[in-house]
């Protein structure tokens, strides 16, 4: 199955005069939920799709509880999920505080057997 992609373009304003430059852009073909991965995993395994769901439930709900805690969560073929902190500096130690911080985010990091799938790739653009 080949990743489909487009042409999209996009204007430069910053040179003079503003030019048109063309970008490929990924066509998504729709999205995987939770149920069509409990029944991909369950087709795989000797598991009923039930337990495949349990399943995926039990390990988000453990990933967060552990991001929670300020850990960083290694899944071996996955990758990895840790906790950033976006916020406001503070002119000295002291005056650092909760206040400071604006939001969290996670970052996912993928494996090097994720990101080696990524050179296996085929392309097909779309016209």
């Amino acid at each position: 199955m080949a990743i489909s992609f487009k042409m999209v373009p996009k204007k430069n304003a910053l040179v003079s005069p503003p030019e048109v430059k063309y970008f490929p852009c990924a066509v998504h073909k729709g999205e995987e939920d939770l149920d069509s991965l409990a029944r991909t995993v369950a087709s795989r395994s000797s598991m009923s799709r039930a337990d495949c769901y349990g399943v995926i439930i039990g390990l988000t709900d453990a990933i967060g509880e552990a991001l929670a805690q300020g850990r960083i969560v290694r899944i071996d073929n996955l990758g990895s999920f840790q906790i950033t902190l976006q916020g406001t500096p503070a002119d000295t130690e002291e005056e650092l505080g909760k206040a400071n911080i604006k939001s969290a985010k996670i970052i996912y990091k993928p494996s090097r057997i994720m990101k080696g799938r990524l050179k296996q790739l085929i392309y097909k653009r779309l016209r």
